[in-house]
């Protein structure tokens, strides 16, 4: 998927493709000077709103694809998010817990069955509960299933009650991570902040924030250094407690309406549906 890429030398805008890194070498088709863009978006993220664009467009089956693909590395954030506040209040060395979490994510990859398993275990140990919304009905696996595996043809209405329950769900998981979503985004920020040291010469950096349907906390406004991670004064402060409706559609609405036409803009595609 491509989006709009606006050259920091002299200021041309351009299309280019996202990567899985988030990291972008490019060089200007206008004056040829070099520069690298980093994205601060989640995976999770990205996915949503890739599947945004699709209904937007009017791409319905394309958009059920993307939004089950964001549903399943929402689990994997709010994994990493919990796991890596655990070691934070276990003061545990950053280089260590990256290595070991990493090691073990690398077991889990390649089967979504283990990785729900994993992310059901996490959430019980955190929340010191169930995950209650772990069923086919709470997750729409059915429709998904009959969309992505047996072919069907998803009319709009059925696409945009499948975007609501997943949006209701992350949105609900995030709001449960409350400050512990900072663990990951700082993760990403280190990443960025290695690539950063490995650039060669005098090259450019641009950090941006893309609009999106969420909006997860960023606290770095300028370019990274490797962060340590740092303890919450309490494993339970500020975590705002309150289940939030499986199929929230006035909610989904509600951010269609105030995001996706900003979302659609960013990757070129249709507006004023």
């Amino acid at each position: 998927m491509k989006f709009a890429a606006t050259c920091p030398h002299c200021q041309a805008t351009f299309q280019t493709e996202y990567l899985d890194s988030g990291v972008h070498d490019l060089h200007c088709p206008h004056c040829r000077e070099r520069f690298v863009l980093f994205i601060r978006k989640h995976r999770f993220e990205m996915l949503f709103d890739l599947g945004t664009r699709a209904l937007v467009d009017g791409y319905a089956r394309e958009a059920v694809v993307n939004f089950a693909a964001a549903l399943e590395r929402a689990f994997e954030f709010y994994l990493r998010s919990a796991l890596l506040e655990r070691f934070a209040r276990e003061h545990r060395a950053l280089d260590t817990v990256t290595r070991e979490l990493d090691a073990t994510w690398k077991l889990l990859v390649s089967q979504s069955e283990r990785q729900l398993g994993a992310f059901a275990a996490v959430y019980l140990a955190r929340e010191g509960r169930a995950p209650e919304f772990l069923t086919p009905q709470g997750m729409g696996t059915d429709f998904r299933n009959r969309v992505i595996h047996r072919g069907y043809l998803p009319r709009e209405s059925e696409v945009q009650a499948y975007a609501a329950r997943l949006f209701a769900l992350m949105n609900r998981l995030l709001e449960e991570l409350g400050d512990a979503a900072l663990q990951a985004t700082l993760m990403q920020e280190r990443d960025y902040a290695a690539a950063l040291d490995a650039l060669q010469g005098d090259v450019v950096a641009v950090f941006e924030e893309h609009p999106g349907m969420f909006r997860t906390p960023q606290p770095l406004p300028h370019p990274p250094v490797a962060p340590a991670v740092t303890p919450p004064s309490s494993p339970k402060a500020g975590r705002p407690r309150a289940a939030q409706p499986m199929n929230d559609a006035a909610a989904f609405q509600a951010a269609l309406k105030e995001r996706g036409t900003l979302v659609s803009e960013l990757f070129g595609g249709k507006t004023g549906r």
